[in-house]
Parts: C-alpha cells; sequence; structure tokens
C-alpha cells in the first residue's frame, strides 16, 4: 500500500494561494504515490485535491460520515467512496488506509484530524508521518505551540521531531524517506 490520506477542508480559503497550492499537492501525490485518501467530498480544497489526483492519473478513495454525504456533496467519481456512520469511522478508514497523513490548510475538522493521527502516532496506533502542509505560513503558529509544548515539558523533544511542518516537497520527500516512528513511551 502506497496511499497518502490528506485531511483538507470543504471551503477554497480566501486566497487563490490555497488552490494553487492544492493543485501542486494533487500532482505531486499522482506522481509519489498509487493515490490518496481524504474525506470523499467533492466541494472546497477536499474537492479539488480529488479532482487534481485524478486528473494526473492515480488513485483516489473517499470515506465520508453518512451525515455529511450530503453537506459535503460526496465525490461520484472517485475510485472507491466509503460511507461510514460518523467522524471516527471516517478517520479510522483513512488511517488504516494510507502509509503517510498530511493536512492541508483548514478549519477547526482540519486541526482536529491531524492531531487525533499525531496522538495516535505517539501511542503506537500507526507507524506512520504525520505532516502539515504549511502553505502561505498557515500553520506557523501550531509548530511554536509544539514547540513551547517542548519547553513546558508536555512534549518530548524526539516525538515533536515526528512532526514536520514545510511548505517544501523536497523537505517532506526527505522526512517520509527518513522516518522512523517514535519510541513509545512507558510510565
Amino acid at each position: 500500500m502506497n496511499y497518502i490520506a490528506v485531511f483538507c477542508g470543504a471551503s477554497m480559503g480566501n486566497s487563490s494561494v490555497y488552490q494553487e497550492a492544492t493543485k501542486v499537492l494533487g500532482k505531486w501525490i499522482a506522481e509519489k504515490y498509487e493515490g490518496l485518501v481524504y474525506g470523499g467530498g467533492k466541494v472546497g480544497l477536499m474537492g479539488m485535491l480529488a479532482d487534481e489526483v485524478l486528473t494526473n492519473g492515480a488513485d483516489v478513495v473517499g470515506a465520508i460520515p453518512e451525515a455529511l454525504k450530503n453537506r459535503e456533496i460526496a465525490h461520484e467519481g472517485l475510485t472507491e467512496l466509503y460511507v461510514v456512520a460518523n467522524m471516527h469511522e471516517r478517520k479510522a478508514q483513512m488511517i488504516a488506509s494510507a502509509n503517510v497523513y498530511l493536512a492541508m490548510p483548514g478549519g477547526p475538522g482540519t486541526l482536529e484530524e491531524i492531531t487525533e493521527v499525531i496522538s495516535w502516532g505517539r501511542m503506537g496506533e500507526h507507524l506512520n508521518p504525520c505532516i502539515l502542509y504549511n502553505v502561505n505560513g498557515y500553520y506557523n503558529l501550531l509548530g511554536k505551540f509544539y514547540d513551547q509544548m517542548v519547553e513546558e515539558e508536555f512534549l518530548t523533544q524526539a516525538d515533536r521531531d515526528k512532526i514536520l511542518i514545510s511548505d517544501s516537497f523536497d523537505e517532506i520527500d526527505q522526512f517520509i524517506c527518513s522516518y522512523t516512528p517514535p519510541i513509545i513511551r512507558i510510565y
């Protein structure tokens, strides 16, 4: 399996820089991976990303909760679409279907999703890299917050080093290729 799960919003954001970055990301995914796993909608950045990956010849697998199927307008042109019961099942399906996790700029849902995936990795629930695609410096403040967690000793530096915040595909590629899972802390 060589799929990347991308957490992103059903909105476009207020700057064309986010749409342009989404197109670049979609092309990169199609070049590097068998396919994309994402939230299953056809609106906002998520729909744009799915379309870009499909246009560039890779598979796209969606996972959408029944309650959001009509609100986020389920994408009907996907390689495969899982309709799941709730958001927890959506995340579980996305995590199980991919070996890299990346968050694009998005809202509270996107932040919650990647935060849970990062936490699950720290607990040993998966062994895969977690990346925040830092378009337009979107995740700079979050990076500072992670650094503060280290300073206040709520996060180890080793675990902080397992969270990449970057807009460079060269850096992202290097991080993925050299990634080793965190050592699970024993209390």
